[in-house]
Order: structure tokens, then C-alpha cells, then sequence
């Protein structure tokens, strides 16, 4: 069987999307900051699916070591890497991150610049084999700006684009890109929000994530209803929508 790798997997969504395709028989390649969670997840998906994993400590912000990790974690997988997975994320806080640059930067380069730095060795790595498949998690929010969380959206909707341009790059060398657009997440990056609405588990998100990447889609919205609701909330005139409280 093919291994997956996966960006992130200590996160709520990476850890749901690791148990998915080891489910599903894939050998895996887990990162994460936390050396002794991410081994715990391991650890267990192994026993509990009698797959094959290997693990590397990944720090997201870290950039000057993302090339020699992201190396190693394709060259030593535990058989032929099929694709990649980013579920990298920081949520964070607007409104300190409108009186704080540092916070600003944090959900900035978190959400972007770490996933296109990311994306930028494993881009090379499956086009050079003219095969495989690239996912990233982007987020509903990346389709239009909100005051209550901008700057999340901006960094979003920056790593969506830069998406659709990878796919178009990527498209004559047989390598799949899929955009990945959840609404909201029951995950601990989400705990103690106010004001959510149509949350969905991690599981659900894994599911419909591995279908997506089988039917070879481009963009997923998860849950699929987000997609009618995003398309209603991008046709709202902008001199009515600046004047809504969302």
C-alpha cells in the first residue's frame, strides 16, 4: 500500500484525516511540533489498523528547516509516497491581532506562508514523478472578508488562490490539487467560539476529504452546504455587506 503524508496531524481535522486513510490501509507520515504526541498517534493508528507509520517533528514557523524535514519525510516513508495532506492552522484573535502586528503576522504565515513554503518542496517532489495528489485545508472564510475575522480569511483566501495556480501549473504533470474549504469544525481551535452555527466533526471532515481526493475534485466545501451559503454570501453587494455585522 501507498503512504500519505501529513501535515499538521496533531491538529483536530490531521489527526481525524490520518485515522481516515489508515482506515482505509495507508501507511502514514505524521508531523507535528509535539514529538510525543504525534508518536502517541502513531502508535496507536498502527496497532489499531496494522498500518506502517514514521514520524517527524515539523514547527509550522520554523521555515529554515522545512526543506531538510519535509525531505526526509518523503525519502524515508514507509513505501511510495501517494500524496500530501496540509492541515496546518491557527485560528488566533483578531482583535488582538488588530492591536498586535506580532499576532497579525502569527495567523498570517501560519495559514500561508508556512503552507507555501510547505507546498512548495512537496510540488516539486510529485512533479518530478508526475504523479500523486496534493490537499490542503483552506476554509470558507477565505471567500469574503469579514470584520470578525479578517485577517484568518486573508491568509485563507491567499492559500486558496495560490492553490488554483499550483493546480493549473501541476495539471499537464498528472498531479491532482484539492482545495479544501470546511466551515466551522468542532476541533480545539474552535472551542469556546461564540456565535457558531452547522459545526461539523473532524470525522465527517476526514470522510468527505478522502472522497474528494478519490474523485479527484479540485474544490471541496465541507459540509457540501457551504458551498450554496458561500455563493449567496459573495453575491451580497459590497455597499450592503459593509454595513453587516458578520
Amino acid at each position: 500500500m501507498a503512504s500519505v503524508l501529513i501535515l499538521g496531524a496533531t491538529s483536530g481535522i490531521g489527526r481525524a484525516v490520518a485515522a481516515e486513510f489508515a482506515r482505509h490501509g495507508y501507511d502514514l507520515a505524521l508531523t507535528g511540533r509535539d514529538r510525543q504526541e504525534i508518536d502517541t498517534i502513531a502508535a496507536d493508528l498502527a496497532v489499531r489498523y496494522g498500518v506502517q507509520t514514521r514520524v517527524h517533528c515539523f514547527d509550522a514557523l520554523a521555515f529554515e528547516t522545512h526543506a531538510k524535514t519535509l525531505e526526509g519525510c518523503l525519502s524515508e516513508a514507509a513505501s511510495a509516497v501517494e500524496g500530501a495532506i496540509l492541515c496546518i492552522g491557527y485560528l488566533g484573535d483578531q482583535a488582538a491581532a488588530q492591536k498586535d502586528f506580532a499576532e497579525a503576522r502569527r495567523i498570517l504565515d501560519t495559514n500561508f506562508t508556512a503552507c507555501v513554503s510547505a507546498l512548495h518542496i512537496i510540488a516539486h517532489y510529485f512533479e518530478t514523478r508526475r504523479s500523486g495528489f496534493i490537499c490542503a485545508i483552506s476554509s470558507v472564510a477565505g471567500d469574503r472578508g469579514r470584520q470578525s475575522n479578517y485577517l484568518y480569511g486573508a491568509a485563507k483566501g491567499g492559500l486558496s488562490i495560490y492553490l488554483q495556480g499550483l493546480r493549473n501549473r501541476l495539471f499537464g504533470s498528472g498531479v491532482r490539487v484539492l482545495t479544501v474549504k470546511p466551515g466551522f469544525v468542532d476541533t480545539p481551535m474552535t472551542f469556546g467560539r461564540q456565535g457558531l452555527f452547522l459545526v461539523a466533526s473532524p470525522e465527517r471532515v476526514a470522510r468527505a476529504i478522502l472522497k474528494a481526493i478519490q474523485r479527484g475534485q479540485d474544490v471541496a466545501y465541507i459540509p457540501w452546504f457551504w458551498q450554496p451559503i458561500m455563493f449567496i454570501l459573495r453575491a451580497i453587494p459590497e455597499r450592503l455587506f459593509k454595513r453587516m455585522r458578520l
